[in-house]
């Protein structure tokens, strides 16, 4: 059995890839882990080139992964929170699964899927837009974990006075950042088992 986990943060190796990498280990079964991070993976663009064989026409990295998803028993799919929905990345990722949607339609529907989702103030966004994909394409949604992570403001040099910035947002109009401010997944102990725990669960189920 063969689990793919997907990472749609342009950040590589930070939370969403992490948390990604914590349900892969957990599963006990073969796994691959991509990071969509310097992909090339464009929108759908609705031209229906893909009806004739549940294949997309458009030539860019969606290609090799396609194959990668039919062949996976399982998915793993995470991304984080970009203006309180799933990131650009992420989201083109899971509008090409459009593909998949005609004729019969069964060449992902019945795998099962597990959720990450990353943010600063709402680390729950981005699992609903998840998690509507998953049904809209039949995939089976065994579970979703969340975790806070670093917003880019923490980076940026001008967090402490930027008026829109998170900073302000989330420690008040007189926040100075400090190193404990920025959120680590290693400090979130109780995510890390949660992800491990649907990580178990998945290989249990694929095991069955």
């Amino acid at each position: 059995m063969k689990v793919l986990g997907i990472s749609g943060s342009p950040r590589r190796g930070q939370t969403t890839d992490r948390l990604v990498q914590e349900v892969l280990g957990a599963t006990e079964c073969e796994t691959e882990f991509i990071p969509l991070s310097g992909k090339r993976i464009g929108p759908c663009i609705g031209c229906l080139g893909c009806v004739k064989d549940n294949v997309c026409v458009i030539k860019d990295d969606m290609a090799e992964l396609r194959q990668k998803i039919v062949a996976a028993d399982a998915l793993v799919v995470g991304a984080p929170n970009y203006f309180d929905m799933i990131g650009g990345l992420g989201h083109c990722f899971l509008e090409r699964f459009y593909q998949f949607r005609h004729r019969d339609g069964d060449e992902i529907a019945g795998k099962l899927g597990v959720v990450v989702s990353v943010g600063g103030r709402n680390p729950e966004a981005p699992a609903r837009n998840i998690e509507k994909f998953f049904e809209y394409n039949q995939i089976q949604h065994l579970g979703t974990v969340t975790a806070q992570g670093p917003a880019s403001c923490f980076k940026c040099g001008d967090g402490e006075t930027c008026k829109v910035g998170a900073i302000k947002k989330l420690f008040g109009p007189n926040a100075k950042v400090t190193e404990d401010m920025i959120p680590d997944l290693s400090r979130q102990v109780g995510k890390i088992e949660e992800a491990r725990f649907l990580g178990r669960n998945l290989g249990l189920r694929l095991k069955d």
